[in-house]
This record gives structure tokens, C-alpha cells and sequence, in this order.
């Protein structure tokens, strides 16, 4: 009976100690990702002995638990997409919840598990200048769970910018030129601005070299900036370099960033779209730049050339998963909430949420005001004169 009783006892000592093993984080979030893996089809299939088919699953490498998050890294097994786990996001998200972040390179991913989600804030310029630090041409995007989140756009071409009224967008897009145009020295820099909506960019009248609100304005804008592609190619082909930062200073001419708010509003300007098509494909190593926003992103403008040059990607509320997926590849922002403004999903080398800064209009103008030029008189704001043309430094 004794020895019974030990037995017993030894049985539900072990069995304790399982039932906490099996609860504990790091064997949930194993056994959570394994099954997702399974459900999603991420595997790589082969057959094996008399044909069986056998199929290998990423591997676990690490379950990390942190004060504020979970995060595990996997790594992918040779010859499967790194693309078809981004796509199954919305996979993770039914499995661990909305805040999560996924990141990864061609062989190892990172899936951090957040406790809790991003909050609101006001945009401060001391911060956005901290973390701006070092970088050619800064795009401060705002703050995820990792902190301020900003990148260099001239290692990282081109941004597309979409949501729906009242997302957050628009305000998203006006700290980032101010920030732009307070951080970057003013020779540096050339912003020229095309307001197809007429709300938008006048607060960068007498800042930025020109604001058009026309598509005839801004074909001639764009006809010039083709203009200075092509002597910036003859620059670079007679220096033997592959882009403007291997210039020397004294040669190297400024960065020029090309704003364009409501852009699906030019599908039918062929020759416009045909110009943006360019700077998609080569502005990068000539330091011309796009920043294109839509409320609602249109697959006719975002075809598959322009879409793949847009490298990264800010997408605030969208109405559908359809929408999300014409902007990320993916329904993430579809499911952002109505309240939940400033919120998006931020793709550079994966995705994650971060919110952006709020930034009113008066403070806005504060900031700004001293970087504007006297007042210039025009027929009207943002008409070029017919023999108006741009000094963009470096080439005459």
C-alpha cells in the first residue's frame, strides 16, 4: 500500500509539472506557431520513400518573454517564399491577436507579440530631430512599440501614403514634410508639391520650390524634373559613380522630394503618370524622390511597375480587405478601428503598427514660418511663368 501511494504520488507530482510546462509562454507560442504553419501551408513539400510526400515547416530557433511583449524567431526552410509569409499576416494576427508585429529578411522572421497597443501623441520636433540623427533625407514616420520610428529615405526609395477620410493620412503627410523641411539644411533640399485635392499643401507655399493644384501645372513641373534625371545621369556617368551621395559635397546636387496628394486622380493623365513610372524606376541613385497619397488606393494606378519602385508603405484605415491588400498584399489595415486615428500599418522589411504624430494646422504654420520666402505675385498659387525654370544645383 505504501509503495502504491508513492506511486501515486510521483504520478501527479509529474503530472503537475507537465501541465505547467505545457502552460508556459514559450511551449504556447511554439505550439500556436506550429499550427499556424500547418493552417497556412507554410511548407516547403517534397517527395520521399515510395512517393510519400513530406513537408518541412519553418523552425522555432527562440521564444523570448519580455516585460511588455513575447517574440519568437523562425527561420525559413530553403525554397520557401519569404513573400508567402508576409501575405498570411493576417494568419498571425487570428492566432495571437491584433498586436503583433512580423519582420523578417529571406531566411529568418521575427514575431513580436505585444501586451499593449501604441498610443496617441502630439508631434514634437525634439524627438523627430534625435531620431533623425545621420540620415540624408529623413522620413519621421511616428512611433511604433519599438519607439520613433524613422528611416532614410535615400536608402529607401519612394513612399506610398493611403487611407480613408479622416484616418489620419493628411496629417501624417504634413509632419513629414515639415520635419523634411526642419531637418534637412534648405541646399539640400528641393520639395516641389502637386495638391490635386486643393487642401492640402498650402501651408508649404513659399517654402516649397512650387505648389500646383492644376495637371497642366503639374505636367510642366514634371517635364523639368525629367529634364534634371537625365543631366544627373550625365553627371553620374561622367564621375563614374552610381549615385548623387557618392558625389563629392561640393558637386553632389540636393535631393529633390516630389509630393503628390490624391495621385489616383491622375489614371487618365498618361504622360504625367508616364513621368512619376520614371522617377519610380531610377530616382532612387539621382536623389528624386515620390511621395504619392490616395484615400483609396486604385489598382490602375498602382500597377505592378510603380507599385513594386514604392518600397514603403504607410497604410492608415481602409474600407476593406481588398483595398489593404491592393496597398500592403495584405487586409491588415482594414482592420484598424474608425477611433483608432493616426494608426497604421507601416511596411518597410515587414510590417508593424505605429501611429503617427498629430500635427495641427497652427502649430504646423508655427513651425514653419521661418523657412517661407517673401510672397511672390502669380496669376494663380502655383502657376509657373512660361520661362520659370528651377536652380536644382550641381548642373547648369
Amino acid at each position: 500500500m505504501m509503495l502504491a501511494a508513492k506511486i501515486a504520488a510521483a504520478g501527479a507530482s509529474l503530472y503537475g509539472a507537465r501541465a505547467v510546462y505545457v502552460s508556459m509562454p514559450d511551449v504556447g507560442v511554439r505550439s500556436k506557431l506550429r499550427q499556424l504553419f500547418a493552417a497556412g501551408g507554410l511548407c516547403t513539400k517534397r517527395k520521399g520513400h515510395k512517393g510519400k510526400e513530406i513537408r518541412t515547416y519553418p523552425a522555432i530557433r527562440r521564444v523570448s518573454i519580455y516585460q511588455d511583449c513575447i517574440q519568437a524567431v523562425f527561420m525559413l526552410p530553403d525554397g520557401l517564399d519569404p513573400g508567402a509569409v508576409l501575405k498570411h499576416a493576417w494568419l498571425f494576427r487570428q492566432g495571437f491577436g491584433e498586436h503583433i508585429e512580423l519582420a523578417g529578411t529571406a531566411k529568418t522572421f521575427i514575431l513580436t507579440i505585444y501586451r499593449l497597443e501604441v498610443q496617441q501623441f502630439d508631434y514634437e520636433l525634439e524627438e523627430a530631430q534625435v531620431a533623425a540623427a545621420g540620415m540624408h533625407l529623413p522620413i519621421y514616420v511616428g512611433r511604433s512599440r519599438r519607439g520613433p520610428e524613422v528611416y532614410d529615405m535615400a536608402e529607401h526609395p519612394h513612399l506610398l501614403i493611403a487611407g480613408e477620410t479622416g484616418s489620419g493620412k493628411s496629417v501624417a503627410l504634413r509632419s513629414i514634410l515639415t520635419t523634411l523641411i526642419k531637418v534637412v539644411p534648405p541646399e539640400k533640399l528641393r520639395l516641389l508639391c502637386a495638391d490635386m485635392k486643393r487642401s492640402e499643401f498650402h501651408l508649404f507655399r513659399q517654402i516649397a520650390e512650387q505648389v500646383v493644384v492644376e495637371p497642366l501645372q503639374l505636367e510642366t513641373m514634371l517635364m523639368k524634373v525629367r529634364r534634371e534625371l537625365r543631366k544627373r545621369g550625365d553627371q553620374l556617368d561622367a564621375a563614374g559613380v552610381a549615385n548623387i551621395v557618392d558625389l563629392p559635397e561640393r558637386e553632389r546636387p540636393p535631393f529633390i522630394v516630389v509630393a503628390i496628394d490624391e495621385v489616383a486622380l491622375l489614371k487618365k493623365e498618361a504622360d504625367i503618370m508616364a513621368v512619376i513610372d520614371e522617377i519610380g524606376a531610377i530616382g532612387r541613385a539621382l536623389g528624386v524622390f515620390l511621395i504619392l497619397s490616395m484615400q483609396r488606393p486604385d489598382a490602375d494606378v498602382l500597377d505592378g511597375k510603380l507599385k513594386n519602385n514604392l518600397t514603403v508603405r504607410m497604410a492608415f484605415r481602409h474600407a476593406d480587405e481588398i483595398n489593404s491588400r491592393i496597398t500592403l498584399g495584405s487586409g491588415e489595415a482594414a482592420q484598424i478601428k474608425q477611433s483608432e486615428k493616426g494608426r497604421m500599418v507601416f511596411k518597410l522589411d515587414g510590417w508593424r503598427y505605429a501611429q503617427a504624430p498629430y500635427l495641427d494646422i497652427p502649430k504646423a504654420r508655427a513651425l514653419l514660418e521661418p523657412h517661407k520666402r517673401p510672397e511672390e505675385t502669380s496669376a494663380s498659387p502655383g502657376a509657373p511663368s512660361e520661362d520659370q525654370d528651377y536652380e536644382w544645383g550641381g548642373l547648369e
